[in-house]
């Protein structure tokens, strides 16, 4: 552990004030943020159990202070030229994530992937939850890792769910690491898909041979990981016969242990083609762990996702309302369209991530069960290009709505009995929302007043 030293913590978010609490009371803190303090929520504050804390807002930095360690937060890009300035002066750069690492007693299961991480990482704890109380969920999905280390011990298991933040310059890998679909994501953050890709290699990368690496087979991106591990690799898939935990004749089949068929898919409570996907990579470190077949089948045919995930709202008078706000790429909003067979409206658009919209483009036109869409946000112009180049859409199409409201009662007038209106906008949300849990909240808020 970092003990009695000077400390700086870039990034004063929710893994920033985690840093702050598990480090302050035998460190001098400092936090420094780009935002100006009266952007920062007043329950960050609040959360902050330490006392005596330098803050640094607005970019601002003190020229003659010298740190001995410099923690980034994972929203916070490595060459932040505060972080080289302090680099410079001698600081030894680390994250909350690698302070997890180098201290976890127990053992970690790893999980990245363009999109999936959090739903694949919640069936892998309710499925070891079954059998192992001593088992904690923690990382991108809410509970910050360093908050849970003093609980763990030598025979706790955790589920670490891990974003190409996070990544970026893990310096560990876990016992089983995860591989999903990798695409395309956050290269506004990213300088290009190759950065990102790099950030998801750090997953595998310093595996040994007693590891495990779980690899998507369906997606050439993901399987180009197996080639940088020393760990044994396991596939999931939901087109071939992997060596692992494959999709057969309607039934989930492992061969980690012989031929075993798990469960069949039409139990499983998920909706959509990516979310058997999912459940394959579930079963499988269930399989690698041990787990009984009955706990597996138990929670696949009972677990009814996350809030936010194609999470069916509420039906009103034949009409279904199914908030996807996590979608934030286009590849998530073409498998919410695939999942959802009947006639639907969606909604689309929000704040740029600078995603590609051709493919979903293509796929809205040729799809004759969309029936209108509802263009949001920034990149609604841009999408509407992509769709006019993609050919004709049949459809309706309405723009420039600039709050909930409006957008669900657009929707609602549109709507007959038997449809689905789905907000899954394949963008981020920052142009019109804080982010995709307020938009998603602003859109079930709206979908509950609805008698």
């Amino acid at each position: 552990m970092i003990i009695k030293k000077n400390i700086a913590i870039f990034g004063f978010g929710t893994e920033g004030v985690s840093a702050a609490n598990f480090l302050g009371n035998n460190n001098r803190i400092s936090i420094f943020d780009d935002k100006d303090q009266e952007s920062i929520d007043k329950l960050t504050f609040k959360k902050l159990k330490v006392k005596n804390v330098e803050f640094y807002f607005s970019g601002k930095r003190p020229q003659d202070e010298k740190f001995e360690n410099v923690i980034r937060s994972p929203g916070v890009r490595p060459n932040h030229p505060n972080l080289e300035f302090y680099k410079k002066k001698g600081a030894k750069l680390t994250s909350a994530t690698n302070i997890f690492f180098e201290n976890c007693p127990a053992k970690i299961i790893g999980v990245t992937g363009t999109k999936g991480k959090g739903t694949t990482s919640t069936l892998i704890y309710e499925i070891v939850r079954q059998e192992n109380k001593n088992v904690f969920l923690a990382g991108n999905i809410g509970t910050p890792a360093l908050e849970i280390l003093p609980k763990l011990d030598k025979n706790s298991i955790v589920i670490l769910e891990l974003s190409s933040f996070q990544l970026t310059d893990l310096k560990f890998s876990p016992h089983i690491a995860v591989v999903l679909m990798i695409t395309s994501e956050h290269l506004d953050w990213h300088q290009d898909q190759r950065e990102y890709q790099q950030a998801k290699e750090s997953i595998v990368k310093f595996q040994t041979s007693r590891d495990f690496a779980v690899i998507n087979e369906d997606f050439e991106t993901s399987k180009q990981l197996a080639k940088l591990t020393k760990a044994k690799i396991y596939y999931f898939s939901t087109h071939s016969k992997a060596n692992g935990v494959f999709l057969e004749n309607g039934e989930i089949i492992s061969n980690v242990i012989g031929r075993e068929n798990l469960i069949n898919i039409n139990k499983i409570l998920l909706a959509g083609k990516h979310n058997l996907q999912n459940a394959c990579a579930a079963a499988l470190v269930s399989k690698i762990l041990n787990i009984s077949n009955q706990s597996i089948s138990n929670v696949l045919s009972t677990f009814k996702g996350l809030k936010h995930r194609l999470q069916l709202i509420k039906e009103v008078k034949g009409v279904k309302y199914y908030n996807d706000s996590y979608s934030t790429i286009p590849e998530t909003t073409i498998a919410a369209i695939e999942a959802l067979t009947g006639p639907k409206i969606l909604i689309l658009g929000g704040s740029s991530k600078k995603s590609d919209f051709t493919v979903l483009s293509e796929r809205i036109v040729s799809n004759r069960k969309i029936k209108a869409i509802i263009l949001i946000g920034k990149e609604a112009q841009r999408i509407k290009k992509s769709l006019q180049t993609a050919g004709s859409f049949r459809g309706e199409s309405i723009e420039n709505l600039s709050n909930m409201k409006d957008i669900v009662k657009s929707a609602q007038d549109i709507a007959q009995k038997g449809d689905s209106i789905i907000l899954s906008p394949a963008c981020a949300s920052f142009d019109m929302f804080a982010n995709y849990e307020d938009r998603g909240q602003q859109f079930s808020d709206c979908v509950f007043k609805i008698k």
